[in-house]
């Protein structure tokens, strides 16, 4: 260890580290000509768990934390061999690290104090953390070389929140763990990850590298109430009677308020969200925020929002990360998504997934709403005509048009020169291209050939004449959701992908998904909103009149007409109803519809509202 290095620990553990008083400002995306991105990020998710599914492994990545430290972005996801690396929220480059967790990372916890970033792994026995100084170049130490076991409470206090916790109630850990530092120099860890046990909190203590602080016991500090909190129920759009998952903590202080937050209710369905309590210490007492869930996707392409972490960029705008769902290979088969975020006027805690899954400015300044980052690119794919050059029985390739990351086109075989062609239907201005790939009986260890992913997006006005608008054949990176911002709009009614090289035994394609605009009109508003609570007091049906020509809406709403932060996607071929099952028993609500096509967005209907 450098004579650099061991002062930083040294400062660290006295906690006399002042917080990094500037930083760096990022590199513009307008640099290199791309400005935007759209979820899931476009990451090389790494192959893991392999046979966890009768053989098939898959890309996957899960429990973002992102950390901001001196300027530039970290990203540590689950089972992922290291981390990425980001200067403007847009390019992300895989690091090597120097030393790794000998059975990887899974759900960690990151945090960047002064020159430092550690990292802390989920763990069911005691476990080191790690530190660096250089986090670019991959370098990491061990902070401590293990974390003591977690001191039980002994006395048999009570089991609501806030109070300590049985010693014989403490689930093995600490698992999901999340790291904490106050302004006043004391650190916290919260941990949990259980459908039986709390998210709990203690005390550590700087001095003694981050053990726990002497006669700190656990305190229990928030459980689920399902009964109460619609979003906290199981399954598909919350309609199985499992008991939820409260997991994923997470702590953000703003304005002298502590957010805990939390996932729920489980990450395998598309209403995994983020929620949060509010306090006015580290350790609570919190109370529900009456605006959860503060994170939720429950509808479009990418679903599922829950388990990430939330960090401010370089210009003090807020963004919360998560995982969306997949889940076909296997239980655990997800991706990461990350939405602007932030706190109002009244210190409700909020994240935007409105149009959520399409493209969005990376920011280069403050912005007064997260609705400012959205590019206005409209999806022109949705069910639209697609001719394949192959294709198995069972996966057709409309099913690269159908806006649903389970279904997939399977091609014959590997060789290079397959190619799908979409018909948008007319001339169009194309902006931005997503080739979503899919794992099909995908044994990624039995395959000798290099994962990574090649391909060329081409377009053409009478189908005859092509040009190429976008060319990734030489590139040597796995890219599962790949996604490319033109250099300029195109004009073209057709557009074609032609692969070249996938290291995997089976061609698939989940979606290929175009943005862009068509000359004319937004549609109106909806008419006719209506909304009722149901028979149970945690749902609401939203009906309104069908817009002619609407490819989709954005049934929004929340707990007062300024606060309509959620958002339910409805494509318009399924009906203008959905039944909201998130709502939170005894709370007013308020619920707007707006609608969507390949011209822009309708103005928002007046909000009517729904009594307690």
């Amino acid at each position: 260890m450098t004579r650099a290095a061991r002062g930083a620990v040294r400062r660290l553990a006295l906690a006399t580290l002042a917080l990094a008083s500037s930083v760096h400002a990022s590199a513009s995306a307008q640099s290199s000509g791309i400005r935007t991105y759209t979820n899931p990020i476009d990451i090389e998710y790494k192959y893991n768990w392999e046979g966890l599914n009768e053989g098939v492994s898959y890309r996957s990545g899960a429990d973002p934390a992102v950390v901001n430290h001196r300027g530039e972005y970290f990203l540590f996801v689950t089972v992922s061999g290291g981390y990425w690396r980001s200067r403007d929220l847009v390019h992300w480059q895989f690091v090597v690290p120097s030393r790794w967790p000998f059975d990887d990372v899974v759900a960690p916890a990151a945090i960047s104090v002064g020159d430092t970033l550690l990292l802390m792994q989920s763990a069911t026995a005691p476990r080191p953390i790690l530190y660096s100084t250089r986090p670019a170049t991959g370098q990491l130490e061990f902070y401590n070389r293990i974390l003591p076991q977690l001191p039980y409470a002994v006395a048999q206090g009570s089991e609501r929140p806030g109070q300590l916790v049985p010693s014989d109630s403490i689930q093995p850990g600490p698992w999901d763990p999340a790291l904490f530092r106050d302004d006043d120099g004391r650190w916290f860890l919260y941990w949990g990850s259980s459908n039986v046990y709390p998210i709990y909190g203690i005390e550590l203590d700087p001095a003694r590298r981050l053990a726990y602080k002497a006669g700190a016991r656990p305190m229990k500090l928030l459980s689920l109430h399902p009964e109460l909190h619609g979003w906290e129920r199981f399954g598909q759009d919350h309609r199985d009677t499992i008991r939820p998952y409260v997991e994923g903590a997470w702590m953000t202080k703003h304005a002298g308020r502590y957010y805990l937050q939390y996932a729920a209710p489980g990450t395998e369905y598309n209403v995994y969200a983020n929620g949060t309590y509010v306090g006015t210490s580290p350790l609570g007492p919190f109370t529900y925020a009456p605006s959860n869930p503060v994170a939720y996707k429950p509808g479009g392409f990418v679903v599922g929002a829950g388990h990430g972490s939330t960090f401010q960029d370089n210009f003090g705008n807020y963004w919360n990360t998560g995982t969306p769902w997949i889940g076909v290979n296997g239980t655990f088969e997800r991706r990461i998504a990350m939405f602007p975020a932030g706190f109002d006027a009244d210190g409700q805690m909020f994240a935007s997934t409105r149009f959520g899954d399409f493209p969005h400015f990376a920011p280069t300044r403050k912005w007064k709403s997260p609705d400012e980052l959205f590019t206005g690119w409209m999806l022109l794919s949705y069910r639209k005509p697609v001719v394949a050059s192959s294709a198995r029985d069972s996966f057709p390739a409309s099913n690269v048009t159908d806006e649903n990351a389970r279904s997939w086109w399977v091609a014959r075989d590997t060789a290079r020169g397959a190619t799908l062609t979409i018909d948008l239907g007319g001339d169009r201005t194309v902006r931005a291209v997503q080739v979503n790939y899919a794992d099909y009986h995908a044994n990624r260890f039995a395959s000798d050939s290099a994962a990574y992913t090649q391909f060329r997006i081409s377009a053409s006005r009478d189908g005859r004449r092509w040009r190429t608008i976008a060319d990734a054949t030489r590139e040597r990176r796995d890219r599962a959701n790949a996604y490319v911002e033109l250099p300029a709009p195109v004009i073209a009614r057709w557009v074609r992908w032609e692969h070249v090289h996938v290291g995997i035994p089976n061609l698939a394609v989940s979606d290929l998904r175009v943005f862009g605009t068509a000359a004319g009109m937004s549609p109106p508003a909806p008419a006719g909103v209506m909304a009722q609570r149901t028979s149970d007091p945690r749902g609401a049906v939203v009906r309104w009149e069908p817009v002619p020509g609407a490819v989709g809406y954005n049934v929004r709403w929340g707990i007062a007409p300024a606060k309509l932060y959620q958002t339910y996607q409805r494509w318009a071929d399924r009906g203008a109803e959905v039944e909201i099952r998130a709502l939170t028993a005894g709370q007013e609500y308020w619920f707007a519809v707006e609608a969507f096509d390949e011209h822009g967005v309708s103005p928002l209907s007046a909000p009517v509202r729904v009594a307690p």
